[in-house]
């Protein structure tokens, strides 16, 4: 099974959560997609806290129709399994083509993550 995320990312991620940690205001682009094959549930991440390099923020969508920004931490995603036993996995696929408010707008109007 591959990594819910690649070094890469995790540099972004790390990039866009000291920013966010010095207080600067940034509408980052999501860095991740992760999603359950069997849940509906999805995860689009922006950052990664320095502090301790398992806290991430974005877009957190339990597919029970209220998405919202939040944090999650990537160690817990690890050990989530939905209802047949599949793990949280990386959309491999995913580009982002909008900034985080503006996924978070259509997916709070719309119930669900639709992108």
């Amino acid at each position: 099974m591959k990594p819910l995320i690649t070094d890469d990312h995790r540099v972004q991620l790390l990039d866009n959560g000291a920013a966010a940690a010095r207080g600067e205001k940034r509408d980052p682009l999501p860095v991740v997609k992760l999603f359950t094959l069997d849940a509906h549930a999805t995860w689009l991440l922006t950052e990664l806290s320095p502090a301790d390099g398992d806290t991430a923020f974005g877009l957190i969508d339990l597919g029970i129709g209220a998405p919202e920004l939040g944090h999650v931490r990537l160690s817990v995603l690890e050990g989530i399994r939905g209802p047949q036993n599949l793990a949280v996995v990386r959309d491999l696929h995913f580009t982002p083509r909008r900034r985080l408010s503006e996924y978070a707008k259509l997916a709070q109007a719309d119930g669900s993550i639709n992108d």
